[in-house]
């Protein structure tokens, strides 16, 4: 029981770091209507951005932290400005194409930069103060009682309680503003009806903007929480989760903010059981697996909404 616990828990960590992914994903595709596949490699640059500040002596981990989320932000509205932009109203497969090319050239300039070998990086939780760290990196999640009698303890790493408290506050923070504040309700007029909200004085290019700067500064976020449990990198170190938060946010409903949040913790939780239970080897192919399945059953995702278009 004690360890079904622990490899769930882990896998809500996995899935909130999928999760702050995905929703780069699902707001990108949700008020511009498309795909930005480059964004799993910004998530490769946040993370080599707060690598070289947290090498440098006089740098601080918070103040990495800061720059790897101010480089990817700026990466986004620049990457929107120059590449997406002009093909506004061009086909989506010219957009995609154009994805995939931003997303090679990315790697292939961190290859040139940082070279093709991983790097360990340094968790940010070896560089937090004293009183933030609880049992030594650990931090106690419940007691419970073993067949003898005794008291058990399940204790979690820093870093997987981090992923998931930071996570959470993200989330929270972003619903707030998607649904309290002018630009929140801005975007939510944009992907309705980028005409209507035009014509109501909505800045569109503007919103799409900001779009891509708050999904790149999510990105940046969930690499310094990937990279701290997981401590690598490398210029192929967004590929993969970059792809599998695009799942998490199909799976959850392509579009919808709290589906991206349930897809990547459902994803998270799936990888790690499967890797725990069936096999390390196939659990990306279970992922992917009960992917096909949700959509053979439910084609627009759990929380997807059916969109009749008029011919």
């Amino acid at each position: 029981m004690m360890s079904f616990v622990s490899y769930l828990v882990n896998g809500i960590s996995l899935g909130s770091i999928y999760a702050l992914i995905a929703l780069g994903y699902t707001m990108v595709y949700g008020i511009a209507k498309m795909l930005n596949f480059a964004h799993g490699d910004i998530i490769m640059v946040g993370g080599f951005t707060v690598f070289t500040a947290m090498s440098t002596a006089w740098c601080p981990v918070w103040l990495s932290v800061v720059i790897g989320i101010v480089v990817c932000t700026v990466l986004g509205v620049v990457i929107e400005k120059v590449a997406y932009k002009p093909l506004r109203s061009a086909p989506p497969l010219a957009v995609l194409i154009t994805a995939i090319g931003v997303s090679y050239l990315l790697q292939n300039l961190a290859l040139l930069i940082f070279g093709s070998a991983a790097q360990n990086f340094t968790s940010i939780v070896a560089g937090m103060p004293p009183f933030l760290t609880v049992l030594d990196g650990q931090a106690p999640l419940f007691f419970a009682t073993a067949p003898s009698g005794s008291k058990a303890i399940l204790t979690i790493s820093m870093e997987t309680f981090l992923s998931i408290v930071v996570s959470l506050v993200i989330m929270i923070a972003l619903t707030l503003f998607i649904n309290k504040t002018k630009a929140g309700k801005a975007m939510l007029a944009v992907a309705e009806d980028k005409g209507a909200a035009q014509l109501m004085g909505i800045n569109v290019n503007g919103t799409i903007s900001l779009t891509f700067a708050i999904g790149s500064a999510l990105a940046a976020a969930a690499s310094v929480l990937m990279c701290s449990s997981y401590p690598q990198i490398s210029p192929y170190t967004g590929s993969m989760p970059g792809i599998k938060a695009f799942v998490a946010a199909v799976f959850g409903g392509i579009g919808s903010i709290p589906g991206a949040m349930i897809g990547g913790v459902l994803l998270g939780v799936i990888e790690q059981l499967s890797k725990a239970y069936i096999s390390s080897q196939l659990s990306d192919a279970i992922v992917f697996l009960v992917l096909i399945i949700v959509l053979v059953v439910r084609p627009t995702g759990i929380l997807g909404k059916k969109i009749n278009e008029k011919v």
